[in-house]
């Protein structure tokens, strides 16, 4: 009889600690702040362009491809740090768009932005849902791979200039990235 007595006792304090320690925990009961909860944000301000020096050029694969009568806009341009011509180039621009209405929200419309850099490795795929002829497009980021591994976010493309009719019109691109944790 002694030893259920001990027992019992042993049982009841086991459980009177647990419950006093998670009623008492400083950990319990703190609150975390409100950006504490989301997962961190990046901010990249790059530039899509056409490099006109000859440290840059390369070969004619540059030239935008549209194909006659179907509105197809294939293009691969190259990311820079600046808007100049001879800032340090930080990647690739590569896509493929149908901005005809009844592509409008085609999944082809997929614009790769590739990043060979020491700060960052990778790619960011942008799904580009609402082409239009506008200054400004922003369009959605659905993923990336190496420093951008499971990216989404937004982009955002804003016509820099209008070019004649035989150069291309560049772009400044602002990237805002939400990462998991």
């Amino acid at each position: 009889m002694k030893n259920r007595i001990i027992f019992c006792a042993a049982i009841c304090l086991a459980l009177l600690a647990v419950i006093l320690l998670a009623v008492l925990s400083p950990v319990s009961h703190k609150k975390q702040a409100k950006h504490d909860r989301k997962p961190p944000w990046t901010d990249l301000s790059l530039y899509i362009q056409r490099p006109h020096s000859k440290a840059n050029a390369r070969p004619n694969n540059m030239q935008p491809v549209t194909i006659p009568d179907s509105g197809v806009f294939v293009f691969r341009r190259m990311l820079t740090k600046g808007p100049e011509n001879t800032s340090q180039i930080v990647g690739n621009a590569q896509g493929f768009i149908i901005p005809s209405e009844q592509f409008a929200r085609s999944s082809f419309n997929i614009i790769y932005l590739s990043f060979n850099t020491p700060e960052y490795s990778g790619s960011l795929g942008v799904h580009a849902k609402h082409i239009g002829h506008e200054n400004r497009e922003e369009m959605t980021v659905v993923g990336g791979t190496g420093s951008f591994a499971f990216a989404q976010g937004v982009a955002i493309f804003l016509q820099t200039e209008r070019q004649t009719f035989n150069s291309d019109t560049s772009y400044h691109l602002k990237l805002q990235l939400q990462f998991p944790k």
